[in-house]
């Protein structure tokens, strides 16, 4: 029977503590696979003809395949904030690729997946993820597979370690793929770098746009002064800005507008402070990821804002 709504792991005792990475509400659950105990050989690296490299780790292994159906989502906007989530939970990322860079047909025929149909990789478009996490316990290895079908977006996760607390699977609110900052906690402009370092995204709490448009505000912006002097500082640090709305209107057409206004704040790092086009990306995510509710104007006017997310520091 699929379930609906969270994909949940309850990790170890010792460790920072249980890690829940939230799915749209509309997310299946394909597949759960437990193996007690299982060796997971998780690549960390592209596939070469001389070979693949791995970590392995012996453990409780367990890996789930979700379909997110109908979803219009890029691979880009599914991984960012699972991303954002495991940073912020204490995990180191090992490596991160997207389809060519991962070894295309050859690393996803050299790593383990989830038989079809329960999970589709398509061979044009996937994006993969490994991370790493040391508590009193033990180590422990998490790795997420993103890709697309026509009518939906598949993600895998594969996890290897210590005992769970739990190996029950627990459900959303529906309020998904957020990084749930309390209302009224959002960050300084002048923290960003900070926050970035440590939880590996931050938002751009100081922006303006004009009403029902995608174009920014005209003047300087303390955040985005920040973001640039912290890239300057940093020129082999890549970052995605990421656009978010509230959840007045449709879901295409306000991950348009949040993808517009992230671009927005793209070309004006790049025309007005000099930041490298190859040290950015743009995405919308529409309303999928509030950090407050959409019941309430405060909630919503926290919830349309974007942010900027550590992708890579090499």
């Amino acid at each position: 029977m699929k379930r609906p709504l969270t994909l949940f792991l309850s990790l170890l005792p010792g460790l920072a503590g249980a890690l829940s990475l939230d799915l749209p509400g509309n997310a299946t659950l394909e597949a759960d696979v437990t193996e007690t105990p299982g060796i997971y050989e998780m690549p960390i690296g592209p596939w070469r003809e001389d070979g693949m490299p791995i970590l392995s780790e012996q453990g409780n292994l367990r890996q789930q395949a979700w379909r997110i159906n109908g979803a219009r989502l890029t691979t880009a906007q599914i991984l960012l904030p699972l991303r954002a989530q495991l940073t912020e939970d204490g995990f180191d990322i090992l490596f991160e690729c997207q389809t060519e860079g991962c070894g295309g047909f050859d690393f996803r025929f050299a790593t383990r997946v989830v038989d079809a149909p329960d999970m589709h990789v398509d061979l044009g478009d996937f994006r993969y993820l490994a991370a790493e996490r040391t508590g009193d316990e033990g180590t422990e290895l998490v790795s997420l597979l993103i890709s697309r079908s026509a009518q939906a977006g598949h993600v895998q996760l594969t996890r290897v370690g210590p005992a769970e607390e739990t190996d029950a699977i627990g459900t959303a609110t529906g309020q998904a793929l957020s990084s749930a900052l309390p209302a009224g906690t959002l960050p300084a402009p002048t923290d960003l770098a900070a926050r970035l370092e440590r939880t590996g995204h931050a938002v751009l709490t100081d922006l303006t746009f004009e009403t029902g448009s995608a174009q920014l505000g005209s003047g300087s912006f303390a955040s985005l002064d920040a973001l640039a002097v912290y890239l300057a500082a940093h020129p082999e640090r890549r970052v995605a800005l990421v656009g978010h709305t509230d959840s007045v209107g449709a879901l295409e057409g306000n991950i348009s507008l949040s993808r517009r206004r992230a671009g927005s704040v793209l070309e004006r790092l790049v025309s007005d402070y000099g930041v490298p086009r190859r040290q950015l990306e743009a995405e919308g995510m529409g309303y999928l990821a509030p950090v407050a509710s959409n019941l309430t104007e405060d909630g919503r006017e926290a919830n349309r804002r974007v942010e900027v997310i550590m992708l890579s520091t090499d």
